[in-house]
């Protein structure tokens, strides 16, 4: 339950100790490139080096772990819905758990993620035209069959995981000015925002969506949860119709802003990194690159950390980056 509730560093350490044994910590790279292209002091936390390729599986981790603490063997399978990151940490981590897992997908999240979330032993269901139609539709799944359902932006486990980014970024760098960090659903944002909070409270986290996406900015802006349909984006993982309350809620109370960025900017900002940075990701994973290009005025002269948030890019994908405009 997260009623009244908030991520708590004490919460993020105690996550920090319970998922390093299956997370260890990611790397944290300057970039001389992109510092003197941008006009400041520029950091990539690149959350594509776990073995899902995504940030998602601290989150995963960590909730997976305090249920099989709290429930033991009345631990039974597990459940979760995903536009595929999440989908695939759940997974992994509950075949080393040893737990059957069901993930719920919309009919749009391609063939190669339903694929890979079926290699970790995931049963895969393809239902509904959005993320949100699929979270309903495992939460009804789960409920009918007493299964444990891992609820992304709802649980504080998952976001304290999440929060445990944070941690490593702020014990590597005790004067960064600002964390710019994609938003799909919130949770990393959120996790991020209360732990740099209690860290570094000097430092500016900056949460950051595609424009043709915008519920979570909106919302954030007008301090109110709004329902707005996403149409199409290269950043289909930030794709949202709705907010969360429990993730809004700390956003709310922690994030300093929140940006919009256009696909083309994306698409740029995923080349420039694949060629400046030799670093892979996938287009969801660099809207933050995006950002930070489009107000780079702001942030001329500071210490900035960019959260690179996946690596699941399909060829196509690559290509695409490729053939954009350089950003410069």
């Amino acid at each position: 339950m997260t009623d009244g509730a908030r991520p708590t560093l004490r919460g993020v350490e105690a996550a920090i100790a319970r998922i390093r044994p299956l997370v260890p910590e990611t790397p944290l790279v300057r970039s001389e490139i992109l510092s003197r292209l941008l006009g400041c002091d520029l950091w990539l936390k690149n959350e594509g080096a776990t073995a899902t390729f995504s940030f998602k599986l601290r989150g995963a981790a960590n909730d997976l772990l305090q249920a099989r603490a709290r429930m033991g063997a009345a631990l039974k399978p597990i459940v979760a819905s995903s536009s595929g990151n999440h989908g695939l940490a759940v997974a992994w981590i509950a075949r080393n758990l040893g737990l059957p897992c069901h993930i719920f997908v919309s009919v749009h999240v391609g063939a190669r993620k339903r694929a890979l979330i079926a290699m970790m032993g995931a049963r895969v269901h393809a239902v509904g035209q959005d993320i949100d139609y699929a979270r309903a539709a495992a939460i009804v799944f789960a409920d009918e069959n007493s299964h444990y359902f891992v609820n992304d932006g709802v649980s504080l486990d998952l976001m304290e995981g999440a929060g445990t980014m944070a941690y490593e970024i702020a014990h590597a760098l005790p004067d960064v000015d600002a964390v710019l960090v994609n938003i799909g659903g919130g949770n990393l944002a959120a996790g991020t925002a209360a732990a740099m909070r209690a860290l570094r409270p000097q430092a500016k986290v900056i949460g950051v969506a595609p424009e043709v996406s915008p519920v979570i900015v909106n919302s954030f802006h007008q301090r109110r949860a709004l329902v707005i349909p996403p149409g199409e984006t290269v950043a289909d993982a930030l794709a949202q119709r709705e907010t969360v309350a429990f993730s809004l809620g700390v956003l709310w109370d922690c994030l300093a802003d929140a940006w919009l960025v256009d696909d083309t900017t994306i698409l740029s900002a995923h080349r420039a990194l694949l060629e400046s940075a030799h670093m892979l990701a996938e287009p969801s994973g660099v809207a933050c690159l995006a950002a930070a290009w489009t107000h780079r005025d702001a942030l001329r002269g500071k210490q900035v950390v960019l959260a690179i948030t996946g690596a699941n890019a399909t060829v196509e994908q690559l290509q695409q980056a490729l053939a954009a405009p350089p950003l410069a």
